[in-house]
């Protein structure tokens, strides 16, 4: 299956599952209040199979897989039976129709654990938060190769994602954070990060780099993949020599490579290069050239050699796996965590101290389950807690269109003492739906940026 398809199906399945618990959340609490629901339908437009329950419910799979709905027995959508207003929603208490509203998140919220509580049960295959390569303010906390971030701030970590989003938390803040590390020989050492020196514009996509944290997981072996011709290396090295020292340094990745080179080149003169070429080892003298990106217009030190890239990921080295009943208070603890994470993320967002280009559309979506799917099970089901909790939170968003909008207006009705007026709602659904369609016009805006560039 190619990306393009994948990413498609995996979006559909992703959405057909969030979509129908959140919509089952509604309809379940409806039928408890008394609510008669005429319709239940996962997608939109005309109905590919449907069926009809003894309590008049139709059951429907639509057309377009993009979301869903309940339709209820209200006479602001059309008139009612006078024998069938009891059941109709506009005719419930107040509190009742919070209930109804509050359920759809509130079962994205549950989905939400337990498909955390399985992904422990299963064991999500991870990378350990290992350090590859240190530098800039990596560099200056004294972390080493090898290293283990073992906890930050106190909080213990256990891959490197957890780590990455902890630290990328805290360089948004711009805030010092304590790290307590574990050597390769299985020492312990407690270092400072100084996030504080972070400039105010670094790129939060990409926080690892500002910070020159490299995971080893990502770093490149240090085999020549290609030698571009005209350049200081060429006619000297050779596709398939392994890199082992640069004047004396020892090089473990291709990463060190450049580093060793700039501080050569400043140096200036000839220096050894050291290779294993089919076992033999070899040390050859060369001189780096000075060239310019053509993109930033820096200038830089440089030989001329480019990485393998054979695509393969590195493999996981590492796994959380819990039993069934060590996995439950995980699973809430990992909720809660999300939760506060997503709304800290919102609220910073708010107070643009968070770029916006943190806000993702469909098409990164799309390519994150799709990658999510090709990782495994355990990892798919991540993403889908992470995509059912943000359904969830989005939802509850005070924006008139969406249920937290809903529960504004009740709010409002619960304080006064009566309904908002009609005249009011009508322009709340209005100033709603630009809301709306900023949110999504900026979240498409981010997606193609990312794909262009």
């Amino acid at each position: 299956m190619s990306d393009l398809l994948g990413s498609i199906w995996w979006m559909i399945v992703a959405l057909g599952v969030l979509v129908t618990f959140h919509e089952f959340g509604h309809y379940w609490v409806a039928r408890r209040c008394g609510v008669k629901v005429l319709r239940f339908s996962v997608g939109f437009g005309k109905p590919l199979w449907s069926r009809r329950d003894r309590h008049g419910t139709e059951f429907a799979i639509a057309a377009i897989p993009l979301g869903g709905y309940v339709k209820m027995l209200d006479e602001a959508e059309g008139e009612v039976p006078a024998a069938q207003l009891d059941q109709a929603f506009n005719r419930k208490s107040v509190w009742q129709r919070i209930a109804v509203v509050a359920a759809g998140p509130l079962a994205n919220l549950v989905l939400c654990v337990a498909l955390l509580w399985v992904m422990f049960v299963i064991g999500r295959p991870d990378y350990s938060a290992t350090v590859g390569r240190a530098a800039g303010l990596a560099a200056q906390a004294e972390l080493q190769r090898g290293d283990r971030i073992a906890a930050i701030d106190g909080t213990q970590v256990h891959t490197a994602l957890e780590a990455l989003q902890a630290l990328t938390i805290a360089a948004i803040d711009r805030r010092d954070i304590a790290l307590d590390l574990v050597s390769s020989d299985g020492s312990e050492r407690h270092r400072t990060l100084p996030l504080s020196r972070l400039p105010t514009d670094f790129n939060q996509e990409n926080v690892g780099g500002a910070i020159g944290l490299v995971w080893a997981h990502q770093t490149l072996p240090a085999t020549i993949g290609k030698v571009r011709p005209g350049t200081a290396a060429s006619g000297i090295l050779e596709v398939g020599d392994i890199v082992t020292a640069i004047d004396g340094q020892p090089v473990h990745s291709f990463g060190d490579i450049s580093p060793l080179v700039q501080e050569w080149g400043d140096r200036g003169g000839l220096a050894m290069v050291e290779v294993d070429r089919k076992g033999e080892r070899r040390a050859l003298e060369l001189t780096p050239q000075r060239q310019r990106d053509e993109a930033t217009g820096q200038v830089y030190w440089a030989l001329g050699l480019e990485p393998v890239r054979n695509g393969a990921p590195a493999a996981f080295d590492t796994t959380q796996q819990l039993g069934p009943i060590a996995a439950i208070p995980a699973a809430f603890r990992q909720t809660g965590k999300m939760v506060a994470d997503s709304l800290g993320m919102i609220r910073r967002m708010v107070t643009r101290d968070a770029s916006s280009k943190n806000i993702s559309g469909p098409l990164t979506i799309a390519q994150v389950a799709n990658d999510s799917a090709k990782q495994g099970v355990a990892w798919f089901l991540f993403f889908l807690a992470l995509m059912s909790l943000s359904l969830a939170i989005i939802n509850l968003l005070p924006i008139p269109v969406l249920d937290g909008g809903h529960l504004l207006y009740y709010l409002i009705e619960l304080v006064k003492g009566s309904p908002l007026s009609e005249r009011h709602m009508v322009a709340g659904q209005y100033v709603g739906l630009a809301a709306l369609a900023g949110l999504m016009g900026l979240a498409f805006y981010n997606d193609i940026l990312r794909l262009v560039t």
